[in-house]
């Protein structure tokens, strides 16, 4: 039998969370300013100043509402470790982050008891995701992937989710491309019915574009709402939440696991 640690999630926006396993925090896709175009359309669940001190930092892809290092230059550890996609890494450096490592699809990192590894991914531009494991705990945060086959290899490795963290919007560039960059609620769904993870917890969901992108630019398919009815039908075993900015959720250990 393992010992399980602890294990906390806590929404801050968008994609941006705070994943803590056994007191060790990890900041998701940090975005803690806004622009022209892009919106949180909620409020920060933690400001960046209120931030506690981060044991890594993992970033998907380099948009700008996943990676916005212009404002995370505040964060005053510039040693913190930062995990990002290969070929992204210079933003972070650039504003004078030093410990910056770039990742592809099944590389591996040690993170003091916990163990990294970058899992395929597929967006508008080059996306890899996380799973994050150690001390009888995983967790699979998706970044804000479209539904791909290569993510069926997670469940093939990780047999035993604790946590999934899924994108739901299912983002269209429209008009003239139309081209889906981002799960939708059912399609996230359908991945928790493929990884099996205990508890699944919908991002990505609020963001607004302002009313002329809204309209001319950008499409939206996709509620935590939806999420949580679709994962009730397709994978029953998942206890699917919502969880409001700033609210933490605590995951169990598993039954049986001491």
């Amino acid at each position: 039998m393992v010992s399980t640690a602890s294990l906390t999630l806590t929404r801050v926006a968008h994609s941006t969370t705070l994943i803590e396993i056994g007191g060790q925090i990890i900041l998701t896709d940090p975005w803690f300013s806004e622009k022209w175009g892009y919106y949180h359309g909620e409020p920060y669940g933690m400001t960046l100043a209120d931030l506690p001190r981060l044991a890594a930092v993992i970033v998907s892809h380099g948009h700008y509402d996943h990676y916005d290092m212009r404002a995370f230059q505040a964060y005053p550890d510039k040693s913190v470790p930062m995990f990002v996609k290969r070929g992204i890494a210079q933003a972070a450096r650039a504003v004078g982050f030093t410990n910056v490592t770039e990742m592809d699809a099944w590389e591996t990192a040690a993170l003091g008891p916990l163990t990294l590894t970058a899992a395929p991914g597929k967006h508008a531009v080059p996306e890899i995701t996380f799973v994050i494991a150690g001390q009888g705990r995983v967790v699979y945060f998706g970044g804000d992937t479209l539904l791909i086959p290569e993510l069926t290899t997670i469940a093939e490795r990780f047999p035993q989710i604790d946590l999934a963290i899924l994108a739901v919007n299912g983002l269209r560039l429209r008009p003239l491309l139309n081209r889906q960059v981002v799960m939708d609620a059912e399609e996230a769904a359908e991945l928790c019915a493929i990884l099996k993870p205990r508890y699944a917890v919908p991002t990505h969901y609020a963001f607004t574009g302002g009313p002329i992108q809204d309209r001319l630019l950008l499409g939206y398919d996709g509620t935590p709402e939806r999420f949580v009815a679709a994962v009730e039908r397709r994978a029953p075993a998942t206890v699917a939440r919502i969880l409001a900015p700033g609210e933490p959720l605590v995951i169990p250990e598993r039954v049986g696991v001491v």
